[in-house]
């Protein structure tokens, strides 16, 4: 069995980060000062012309049930066929976890930097949000869902239009083991350019 998240070397974290799952988490989740890390460390990432092109929204405690409201109720106006139990898997999206923890791309066009560029630091600042967690000994997964590309549920969080959410993340504390999946070969991924 493979050890996890091993904290003892930057390098050993590095090689063994696992994210835990979303489904099995609870309280505690980070504290005021843990989460004040995690976005501090989330925030040193490349970020060509210093724009800081991302944002942050948190729910926690009675907000996550507030809003799973509100994902039920735009799930059921998209799927009125839908019955109450997948009504009730919706809304406790944001209850599987004590913390949850929105990363908004704030990317716009600019003249020297790439929107491409803006959007591919905000995917840096979710992984880093899971190393410093991890690093913390929090359970944290990073997700997505239909919520992120929802332009109903965007309005609900308070995106402008031109703003998309990078990655949600889930934060508490683990209620089940890892486990390993299958890695990919990085030397069958690599090829050395040659100009012959």
């Amino acid at each position: 069995m493979p050890q996890f998240n091993d904290t003892s070397s930057v390098l050993s974290l590095l090689k063994t980060r696992k994210s835990a799952s979303a489904k099995a988490m609870t309280a505690p989740g980070p504290t005021t000062g843990q989460l004040a890390q995690i976005l501090e460390i989330a925030v040193r990432v490349p970020d060509h012309g210093k724009l800081a092109p991302w944002r942050f929204i948190v729910w926690e405690g009675e907000a996550r049930a507030a809003f799973g409201e509100t994902m039920k109720a735009r799930w059921q106006s998209l799927h009125p066929e839908h019955g109450e139990a997948t009504l009730g898997f919706v809304h406790g999206l944001f209850l599987r976890a004590p913390m949850v923890l929105a990363v908004v791309s704030t990317a716009a066009e600019h003249p020297k930097i790439p929107v491409w560029e803006q959007q591919l630091s905000a995917g840096a600042v979710c992984m880093n949000i899971l190393y410093a967690a991890t690093a913390l000994g929090i359970g944290c997964q990073w997700n997505t869902d239909w919520v992120v590309y929802d332009a109903g549920i965007a309005a609900a969080m308070g995106l402008k239009p031109a703003e998309k959410v990078a990655g949600i993340i889930y934060l508490g504390t683990p209620t089940a083991p890892y486990e390993e999946r299958p890695r990919p070969d990085p030397a069958a991924l690599l090829t050395r350019w040659s100009a012959t």
